[in-house]
């Protein structure tokens, strides 16, 4: 497995080992040994899986209370996945990053507690898996605006996004729940 870090402090690209041949391939998606190793979560709780049409724009969401750390991969197409840092003690407050994320290069992205998460399909369609360290908690689900001047995300739209009517109503930067301490995993 190699980590790459990102911008986002505690956000990382994860490449599996992936083994193929003429039948198919081959990889781990997750051993806890290697993710302590590498100071990733090994707790997680809850697993999720979806499966969104193109141009379709999940996100950005975000828990104010049970804050979720998320490793994210594209099993089917390709998605823009974008991590927002809501923690105001972080070096990188307020600053988001974004990744490609496809069933070709199966790589993964790991979103720490405290930032928000969203992520855009590209291709036909996408099925999009997750790993959450906290369990999904409505009462304290926010959702930041996903397309806020303020952070000036450069989403790849090749239209107006398929958006729900949550997404549709996100909260601007300057007016969201924020952490004033960074939310640990362990918590």
């Amino acid at each position: 497995m190699k980590i790459q870090s990102t911008k986002i402090a505690g956000c990382v690209l994860v490449e599996p080992q992936v083994f193929g041949d003429e039948r198919g391939f081959f990889m781990e998606t997750f051993r806890a040994t290697r993710f302590i190793e590498h100071g990733l979560p090994r707790d997680f709780v809850q697993d999720n899986f979806s499966r969104s049409v193109g141009g379709t724009l999940r996100g950005l969401h975000y828990q104010i209370q049970q804050p979720q750390g998320k490793i994210v991969q594209v099993v089917r197409g390709e998605v823009y996945d974008v991590a927002v840092d809501l923690r105001q003690d972080s070096p990188t407050f307020g600053q988001w990053e974004a990744v490609i994320l496809s069933e070709a290069d199966h790589k993964q992205f790991y979103i720490p507690p405290g930032c928000a998460h969203g992520f855009y399909v590209m291709s036909d369609s996408a099925d999009f898996i997750y790993k959450c360290t906290k369990q999904y908690n409505p009462e304290a689900e926010r959702v930041l605006l996903w397309n806020d001047s303020e952070l000036n995300i450069e989403w790849p739209l090749l239209a107006e996004p398929i958006l729900s009517e949550k997404d549709r109503d996100g909260i601007p930067f300057n007016k969201c729940e924020t952490y004033s301490v960074s939310p640990r995993d362990n918590e």
